[in-house]
């Protein structure tokens, strides 16, 4: 949904940025700033910082920052409508209502009948379980060690023995027969004409984030096959891109998702304390389920089951994982098969200790894959190793590959400089990567590139004026957005130079001016890039200069690489180097 500019103003402006965060953070007030430990990452010491004055917030120890909307799209992973409507029904302010073409009209009316119709079907299913048809179902569940508080935090239930009850109760709703068939509720044939799709099985509601019910998983009491039935992909069901307990997990304010493969692992799993568990639905895990949880983590844990199969998966996701750039790790559950066993058998602090050592993925393929090789026999040894260095050229960048190098050849007693020999003879072969150069002194350089240094003048300038805005004034003359030569930077500048001129200074504002939550991180990290404390007037005036003087010139150079290719080129050259010409011989005052 767009709101006008001015609406979303209006929203950000009536939330004070202190005031929601506090509901969310502790906070303590420092000096004109308020500190506390950052929701984003684990931290001992308040690097989280919220300005009341920017109403903005930035951690610096991760980086996050933003305004109030990015906050609450990080924190309760909204959208950005989402956010604006969250803050606007806590201001009291009327949003438009959602305009649609008729067709549209149309496709959300079906939409809202087939959540509807499965929202009336899980409070059926609940309804069973806890009846006198759905004992024996309740005792399944509860001798699965299931209390009734997760029982009813997942909305479990039952389908009965008889195949039509739901269709029956369904219809005296006032659902028709084809949108029940539609929602993967029931099936039609010739013998017994409509009839439910579950019976005799425990029921597990799917819900989309948004705790909407999308579709069920059934399971069998027995040895019954198959032994779970899930729900057909329907308008508003796609296994590939949903993913079981995500709408908890989303909010369980870890740095990781644990990844289970079933539905009961998940409930165990919460029920034990750890809400950040979700599952695939009944298919292996898909690409689209990655870029889901690229959303909500930085990194996933594998809690698949300890067999031949479970290792197959795990293998099969950790490659998925490296595609979509999440990290990911394995988690050990020997000796038992799965997340609800082990749990059941050694507790929660046990399995506390096992997501600490979870297993890098890669070292996991490696122990899988040693799995093959007979390490007594020297050419089987030998075939071994080189297939490490075949899997060493999958890492492109020159560091990550050389740190697992050396780490592999520590792990398993191979010489480094012969094991780099082996990935550089492989990576020749077969053209996949350039040997990794290593300085003679053995030492990396740690020197800053000049497009890093040219990148930081130009935050220190931007920081400097958010915190003091009357510096625009002074510096007006020789800097303009122009002379930020990154995108994002020249258009903050651009913004921020517009408002100061007028005398608004209205740094929070910028930040909605970016949809994309990265560009929104990077803008707050532009206004709180930590500045130098000097003592005196005469060390704060010459560093302000020395910066002005420092982005001016990097733009003259920027400018005077692209005449030619660029017609504003001349003219920013030409009154680049007037510039710096008259801030050579100029003192900038910071005097009132």
């Amino acid at each position: 949904m767009y709101y006008p500019d001015e609406l979303v103003e209006e929203v950000r402006m009536k939330n004070d940025i202190v005031d929601v965060i506090s509901g969310y953070v502790r906070l303590q007030k420092k000096g004109a700033n308020h500190f506390g430990l950052c929701p984003f990452h684990n931290e001992k010491s308040p690097s989280f910082s919220v300005s009341g004055g920017k109403q903005m917030y930035y951690c610096f120890g991760c980086g996050a920052g933003g305004n109030v909307f990015t906050f609450i799209m990080n924190y309760e992973n909204y959208t950005f409508g989402e956010a604006v409507k969250m803050l606007a029904d806590r201001a009291g302010v009327n949003l438009p209502e959602v305009e649609y073409s008729e067709e549209m009209r149309k496709k959300e009316g079906h939409r809202s009948r087939l959540l509807e119709v499965n929202k009336e079907a899980a409070k059926y299913f609940y309804y069973q379980l806890r009846s006198k048809q759905g004992e024996a179902g309740y005792r399944y569940l509860a001798g699965r060690a299931l209390s009734k508080e997760t029982m009813q935090k997942f909305g479990l239930g039952f389908a009965n023995v008889s195949g039509s009850d739901l269709v029956q109760y369904l219809r005296s709703k006032g659902y028709a027969d084809e949108l029940i068939q539609e929602a993967g509720l029931a099936g039609f044939n010739e013998k017994y004409g409509m009839h439910d799709k579950f019976w005799n099985r425990v029921m597990f509601p799917i819900q989309d984030i948004n705790h909407r019910v999308i579709g069920f998983g059934g399971r069998v009491m027995g040895d019954g096959k198959p032994k779970y039935l899930n729900s057909p992909e329907t308008m508003i069901f796609d296994k590939s891109r949903n993913l079981y307990g995500l709408n908890f997990a989303r909010t369980a304010r870890q740095n990781h998702v644990i990844l289970c493969e079933g539905y009961m692992d998940v409930i165990a799993m919460h029920q034990a304390g750890f809400g950040q568990a979700v599952a695939s639905l009944g298919t292996s895990f898909t690409s689209g389920q990655a870029n889901l949880l690229k959303r909500y983590a930085k990194e996933v844990l594998l809690a698949y089951d300890s067999d031949g199969a479970g290792v197959k998966a795990a293998l099969r996701a950790i490659g998925i994982l490296k595609e979509t750039g999440l990290g990911g790790k394995v988690i050990n559950m020997e000796p038992y098969k799965d997340p609800d066993e082990f749990i059941k058998n050694l507790g929660t602090e046990a399995f506390q200790e096992r997501l600490a050592q979870a297993e890098n993925s890669f070292f996991f393929e490696i122990r899988m894959m040693e799995r093959e090789y007979d390490l007594k026999d020297p050419e089987s040894k030998t075939a071994f190793h080189r297939e490490i260095a075949r899997k060493l050229c999958c890492f492109s960048e020159e560091v990550e590959r050389e740190n697992y190098v050396q780490a592999v050849a520590e792990r398993y007693h191979i010489g480094a400089d012969n094991l780099r020999k082996l990935v550089v003879s492989y990576a020749a072969q077969t053209g996949l990567v350039s040997p990794v150069v290593r300085p003679k002194s053995g030492l990396a350089s740690k020197k800053n590139t000049p497009e890093e240094n040219q990148k930081k003048s130009q935050r220190l300038l931007i920081t400097w004026i958010t915190e003091e805005p009357g510096i625009y004034q002074k510096i007006a003359k020789y800097i303009t957005p122009e002379d930020f030569t990154e995108e994002l930077y020249r258009k903050v500048a651009d913004r921020l130079f517009e408002g100061l001129s007028r005398g608004e200074y209205n740094p929070a504002a910028i930040i909605s001016m970016f949809a994309d939550e990265e560009e929104q991180r990077e803008a707050a990290a532009l206004f709180n890039t930590k500045l130098t404390e000097l003592s005196t007037k005469q060390e704060r005036e010459k560093a302000l200069h020395d910066i002005v003087y420092t982005v001016k010139k990097n733009s003259y150079e920027y400018y005077s690489k692209r005449i030619g290719a660029d017609v504003n080129a001349v003219n920013q050259v030409i009154a680049g180097k007037k510039a710096l010409e008259e801030l050579s011989k100029t003192h900038i005052s910071l005097d009132e």
